[in-house]
């Protein structure tokens, strides 16, 4: 239940995304519209991680309860982008709302699983990512639906209003049907808890494995939600229909979740860091093969966006691992914090620079400079992977 309710409330994050090609007909959008759209959903995410950490708000309010109220608020937010009308200073708002309730399901899904599998943790966080891609994926799949006619004459409202009902569902069952977390678990989860400390920020650079985990997860957010808001276009460069771009934008994305749930059992035997290193390596292998993938076969293309798709956001749940269990325990939580406060920071970065790349430059030279940032991550990653007796 705690994997379903994280796929629906995640699909508010791309939403918009999904149904850009509608809006820039309908609003007379411009193309590179989209770039400041998603980076207003990565900043607002920003602000709300830290907002949620300073007010320890997870910790004060039973977390169910606060998947809850974001879920609903975040449906209602994302609703209401019928009522924009195209002013782009409202879709602005709007979305950075959605983005800053994010913050209250995407962590907080995770922290309600971290307190009843606490011995399977690394398996269910590969799961729960796996959920947050494949939701994220799923107004791509929505969209294709509509226009196929299969769930009937929609149009890109309905999309969006199908999308707010299934995560204002998602936080009705989380609440409904996701008991209480045990009383011991409660216990231990109140003791630990601890506000965010900026002594974290020094730990993340001084602390040489823990600075490896770090850094190989800054150079994984460069290439990954780029990736996820370029697809649409990688794909529209091989077909024409809108229904089929959709669909196949759907595949690509939610590809994700397998590479997500098979890392985590990849990791079980082989260890995060080796499994980290493997999927950031061959996401970093398919950007350097788009000149050549964006002319191959058709099946040889969609082969390569799979594979990418899979690898780009399979290496999330372990990027996580590691850091959890490189950080002091005494300030995991400020370093988990602040760690996936600059990834996203990095991510807004990467978005606005590709998104307005691509309205110049030819993809077959732009999507390989997307390895600039999983390579200075394979990089940083070496002590990770040394003999400990090499380490010390």
């Amino acid at each position: 239940m705690i994997v379903l309710s994280q796929f629906a409330g995640t699909s508010l994050w791309f939403a918009v995304n999904a149904v850009m090609p509608d809006l820039q007909l309908a609003w007379a959008l411009p193309p590179a519209a989209v770039g400041p759209l998603t980076s207003a959903v990565q900043l607002g995410f920003v602000a709300g991680t830290l907002v949620f950490a300073l007010l320890m708000v997870a910790d004060r309010f039973p977390p169910a309860t606060v998947f809850l109220v974001c879920s609903l608020l975040g449906a209602l937010a994302n609703a209401a982008l019928l009522l924009a009308d195209g002013r782009m200073a409202v879709l602005l708002v709007l979305r950075f709302a959605v983005g800053f309730l994010l913050a209250g399901i995407y962590p907080v899904g995770m922290k309600i699983a971290a307190l009843w599998y606490r011995e399977r943790l690394g398996a269910v966080l590969g799961i729960l990512i796996g959920a947050l891609v494949l939701g994220t994926a799923l107004p791509h799949g929505l969209r294709a639906l509509a226009g196929s006619g299969a769930v009937g004459p929609w149009q890109w409202q309905a999309v969006v209003l199908a999308v707010s009902v299934l995560a204002a569902l998602g936080g009705l069952a989380t609440w409904l049907l996701v008991p209480q977390r045990p009383a011991s678990a409660s216990a231990s989860a109140s003791a630990s808890a601890a506000p965010i400390t900026p002594r974290a920020l020094g730990l993340i650079w001084t602390d040489r494995r823990l600075r490896a985990s770090v850094f190989g997860y800054f150079g994984h957010m460069w290439e990954l939600y780029a990736f996820i808001v370029l697809v649409p276009t990688i794909v529209a460069s091989r077909l024409a229909s809108g229904v089929a771009v959709s669909a196949a934008s759907f595949w690509a994305i939610g590809a994700g979740f397998v590479g997500c749930v098979g890392g985590g059992l990849l990791a079980r035997r082989f260890g995060s860091a080796r499994v980290a290193q493997s999927q950031l390596a061959t996401s970093a292998l398919c950007c350097l093969a788009a000149p050549l993938m964006l002319v191959a076969p058709l099946p040889l293309f969609f082969v390569w966006l799979l594979v990418w798709g899979a690898t780009v956001a399979g290496d999330s749940p372990q990027f996580s691992t590691l850091t959890a269990q490189n950080a002091p325990p005494s300030v995991v939580g400020s370093v988990l914090t602040f760690t996936n406060c600059i990834g996203f920071a990095i991510s807004v970065v990467s978005i606005q620079l590709f998104v307005g790349m691509a309205q110049s430059w030819p993809l077959a030279q732009l999507l390989p400079w997307l390895a600039v940032g999983p390579a200075i991550g394979l990089w940083m990653m070496r002590p990770l992977l040394r003999p400990a007796a090499l380490q010390k």
